[in-house]
């Protein structure tokens, strides 16, 4: 049972940045032995929460106390010191060191004033065996790691630091099934020992299966907190966003035929794609199904021209051959637009205002000659962003001022300026809140109501089912069922996912 005493109190916490107010007098508290879930749209103060803290930033005024003694960190190791370590969404890895030293980063074992690389690599072992990463070799590089393989580090890193509260933002919407499971069970172990957690995440079946208490905020205010249990999801929902649910996905056509904007037959790479056969018609959503890592995201890939040595037939419109580079891909002849698996690496250049990350792809367009047409790009940047609905103060802003799912709309934003007629999406609401998922499916299929094809792949088999004209399963590099309307079951997707037929799963 959690503890009655709290591990960490918050009172009057108020933080601002450029005159907005991120947090308002906030109180909260986290007890120890407890899975305390924080939930909130994003934009509604739960990263400024944790940043203060975790060290990052400090409180412009309230108070902090942890474990009754009031505190003022003004560093990540000094809370780390206190036992206070958290696991942020943006990974903080050093791609160009191995596994061993960034797990052990904060504080490496001397011997002689030198690190001690036999009793790192050991300890570094330990952790990873811990969360069942054994397949993880510590002398790695962190950058040759798949993006699961590198947040599963990450919390090996955090677990060497001995928390006694341990933060966590976002940190299993990278991850692989396997590795979820993982996590769950960690969790419960360090529930077990007294640890405090606090977990933040979108994914209402997550918090449900993990947590015992739950705090929601909003506009960066401290709404509620309750035990699991005492309200319905609808119920959190409405106090997460402030008003009623809207009907999740919007309406989804009667089933038909429609030309095929794409269409690939027998496409072939290395051992991960092994003879894929596809179509999307204009105007239709098509998903793409299956347990993680059966080719999914490497065909969106290939599609997009990033990987080399591709082979099989890709017809888009009147085109027809694989893409040779992603500015093939995007270029006048074919008009495929990506919106890759992870914003902050492959979506972003974070630290450029918005308006440039806008205009990233489509410089073409608002360009007389070899000069930028300023009224064209202000034209183009305003119309990005009443379309979107993207919350900024100034398209001047640093784009990584913004909260997460802005952050996902500028992505999504920077490709619709290239006017693509293909649009691939790589699992985009990933990390993101309940109400700006909306607005992502219902700019989906104004997309495909605008006659573009929409190639779609999602984790969530829900959305699967709520967006989808189409759902084409993948596993072990093909496409096995392909699923159409009322036929998109959840039943019928993991039936397929496992390659067998629905009624022997049953």
């Amino acid at each position: 049972m959690p503890s009655d005493q709290p591990f960490i109190q918050l009172a009057g916490v108020t933080k601002s940045f450029q005159g907005i107010r991120a947090l308002e007098n906030v109180a909260f508290a986290c007890r120890k032995g407890s899975i305390h879930a924080i939930l909130g749209e994003n934009g509604a103060g739960k990263s400024t929460l944790i940043k203060i803290m975790s060290g990052v930033l400090a409180a412009d005024s309230g108070e902090m106390r942890v474990e009754g003694r009031p505190v003022r960190f003004s560093t990540p190791a000094e809370a780390a010191k206190t036992g206070i370590v958290c696991i942020f969404q943006e990974l903080s890895l050093v791609p160009d060191l191995s596994v061993a030293d960034n797990i052990m980063l904060a504080d490496p074992p001397k011997r002689f004033g030198m690190i001690d690389r036999r009793r790192q690599r050991r300890r570094a072992e330990e952790l990873l065996a811990r969360i069942r990463c054994e397949d993880i070799d510590p002398d790695a590089l962190v950058r040759q790691l798949s993006l699961s393989r590198r947040q599963m580090v990450e919390i090996a890193k955090a677990l060497g630091q001995e928390p006694r509260l341990l933060i966590l933002d976002e940190a299993t919407s990278a991850l692989t099934s396997r590795d979820v499971q993982t996590v769950y069970d960690l969790l419960a172990e360090l529930k077990e020992q007294d640890v405090a957690c606090l977990f933040i995440s979108h994914r209402m079946h997550e918090v449900e299966a993990l947590c015992d208490t739950l705090s929601v905020f909003r506009n960066g205010r401290h709404i509620e907190t309750f035990a699991k249990g005492e309200k319905s999801d609808r119920e959190i929902v409405h106090l997460m966003i402030g008003r009623d649910v809207e009907t999740q996905f919007p309406p989804r056509p009667e089933p038909r035929r429609r030309e095929p904007l794409l269409e690939v037959k027998n496409l072939r790479w290395e051992n991960r794609l092994k003879g894929i056969d596809l179509s999307v018609g204009r105007g239709e959503i098509v998903g793409l199904g299956g347990l993680d890592g059966q080719g999914q995201k490497e065909l969106l890939l290939a599609l997009f021209g990033v990987l080399r040595q591709v082979e099989g037939t890709v017809k888009v419109g009147g085109m027809e051959g694989v893409p040779a580079s992603p500015a093939a891909a995007r270029s006048a002849r074919t008009r495929i637009a990506l919106v890759p698996e992870d914003r902050k690496t492959e979506g972003l250049m974070l630290q450029l205002p918005i308006a440039d990350n806008l205009l990233a792809s489509a410089f073409a367009r608002v360009s007389s000659g070899p000069f930028i047409d300023r009224a064209k790009a202000e034209t183009a940047i305003s119309a990005a962003i009443e379309k979107l609905r993207i919350r900024l103060g100034s398209p001047r802003d640093i784009v990584a001022t913004l909260s997460g799912g802005n952050q996902q709309k500028v992505v999504i934003a920077k490709w619709l300026m290239v006017e693509p007629d293909l649009i691939l999406l790589n699992d985009p609401t990933r990390g993101i809140d309940v109400g700006t998922k909306q607005e992502i499916y219902r700019l989906m299929r104004d997309l495909a109501e605008e006659g573009k094809a929409v190639l779609f792949y999602s984790s969530d088999y829900a959305e699967l089912i709520g967006c989808c004209d189409r759902v084409s399963v993948m596993y072990d590099g093909r496409v096995v069922a392909e699923l159409e309307g009322e036929g998109i079951t959840e039943e019928a997707i993991v039936a397929a996912s496992l390659n067998i037929a629905p009624e022997a799963a049953a």
